[in-house]
């Protein structure tokens, strides 16, 4: 349901400049995407990020990987691969390179847990990306009760079509229940620009790009919180050897 809404609703199209800037910058054309669930935002972002000819590749891990939704977003993509076995965000293995993206599930992380991550990509030498549509404000807090009406609408469109997801919605709304409080607690965990800053404090000397600030989808409902950190332009280099190695 996550996955169908962010592509559906085009949450995140506002981040494709900060991608684009991020990739020019480093010169590099793979991304790892990291804690993807059920394959993310990408089937739509990757239509815009290839508008202008730049040529982009995705992999898609998780520390719990959904094999048949990865392979499923594989199919319909085909700068999509995935990694199939399982990937700690905070322990990334150092032959997945490319540069790093979150989606709504950096606020999963406490603060140490969030260093390490970004400290990780530091050390790799690759640049990480965070994308959060989450916030921790009233009017966000507010516009989860509208999400949590969207599998009433759209539970029988998602592939695969499932009787059970009828179930769970219409009879037993069970799902639209679990939707609300999940996006209220994240509201409630995610990091604002101010602390995404304080998380890179003890990471100011090596040498990265930093760059935290909000942003507005283009709908104008979802406030981005982002975080964007990469190396000097050219130096994150060797990601042709992942997309070799994955799925």
């Amino acid at each position: 349901m996550l996955e169908f809404a962010l592509n559906a609703s085009n949450a995140y199209s506002a981040t494709v400049p900060l991608l684009r800037k991020a990739l020019h910058s480093t010169r590099d054309h793979g991304i790892i995407d990291l804690c993807s669930g059920g394959g993310g935002p990408w089937l739509s972002l990757l239509i815009k990020l290839k508008a202008n000819g730049q040529s982009v590749r995705v992999c898609l891990t998780d520390k719990y990987p959904n094999l048949k939704a990865f392979e499923n977003a594989k199919a319909i993509s085909e700068d999509i691969s995935f990694h199939p076995e399982s990937v700690d965000a905070t322990k990334v293995p150092l032959e997945l390179k490319g540069f790093r993206t979150m989606f709504t599930s950096f606020h999963h992380f406490s603060k140490g847990e969030a260093q390490t991550i970004l400290r990780g990509s530091v050390n790799a030498g690759q640049g990480i990306g965070i994308f959060e549509i989450t916030r921790r404000t009233p009017s966000t807090v507010g516009l989860m009760f509208v999400w949590a009406l969207m599998p009433f609408l759209f539970a029988p469109f998602i592939n695969p079509f499932r009787w059970s997801r009828l179930l769970w919605t219409y009879v037993i709304p069970l799902i639209p229940f679990v939707l609300l409080f999940d996006g209220i607690v994240s509201c409630f965990r995610t990091y604002r620009p101010r602390e995404l800053e304080e998380l890179i404090e003890e990471l100011a000397g090596a040498g990265y790009q930093w760059e935290t600030g909000e942003c507005q989808s283009t709908s104008g409902l979802f406030p981005i919180t982002y975080l964007t950190g990469y190396p000097p332009a050219g130096t994150c280099a060797g990601y042709e050897d992942t997309f070799d190695r994955t799925s």
